[in-house]
């Protein structure tokens, strides 16, 4: 991270105030922390893309630092599922109520096919550590941890109570199910 990007905060990197990064100096620290990192796009359009466990997910610069091009105050971690069949949404309230950090929703903006976001955003507006943003980034492998297992779960409890409801009243039994959502794009 170069110097125009931090304000030192003491006599070492780890005690260094971060104000604002770019998708270089971000990648670096998820980089320092483990994990493979890929920059996906260009120009404005450049965001990071990385997996746990398998599970592909983006990480996307947020509010631009006012008067530059490339720097910027926040981030979204986000992951995406395609969903096949139906999905309640009690179930993602149950995921929102349960869960302090990272939020669950249904994106149905591509018309024919819905996706199950998992997203966290952090920040660093105003000052953080650089200890404080891998904490971040910890917090939000964590709960890729949790997703996946807590999802099976509960589409387990719910895929009778879907389908019986949406049997069709015809003889010819085809009744859909509710099927677990998959990853929307490969790992990295």
């Amino acid at each position: 991270m170069s110097n125009n990007e931090m304000t030192t905060g003491g006599t070492n990197a780890a005690a260094a105030t971060l104000a604002s990064m770019t998708v270089e100096s971000l990648r670096d620290l998820l980089q320092d922390a483990g994990y493979r990192v890929e920059t996906v796009g260009e120009g404005r359009a450049r965001f990071l893309r990385s997996a746990s466990n398998r599970f592909a997910f983006d990480i996307r610069p947020g509010s631009a630092i006012p008067g530059t091009t490339d720097r910027f105050a926040d981030v979204a971690f986000v992951a995406l599922l395609a969903v096949q069949g139906t999905l309640p949404l009690d179930l993602i309230n149950r995921w929102n109520c349960t869960r302090r950090f990272g939020r669950l929703f249904l994106d149905q903006t591509i018309p024919g096919q819905d996706f199950l976001v998992l997203s966290m955003d952090s920040s660093f507006a105003g000052g953080v550590s650089a200890q404080q943003m891998r904490v971040q980034v910890e917090i939000w492998d964590s709960l890729l941890q949790q997703f996946v297992p807590w999802l099976r779960e509960e589409l387990s409890k719910v895929a009778p109570k879907i389908d019986a409801v949406a049997a069709p009243a015809s003889a010819e039994n085809t009744t859909p199910s509710a099927e677990a959502p998959v990853p929307a794009g490969a790992a990295a």
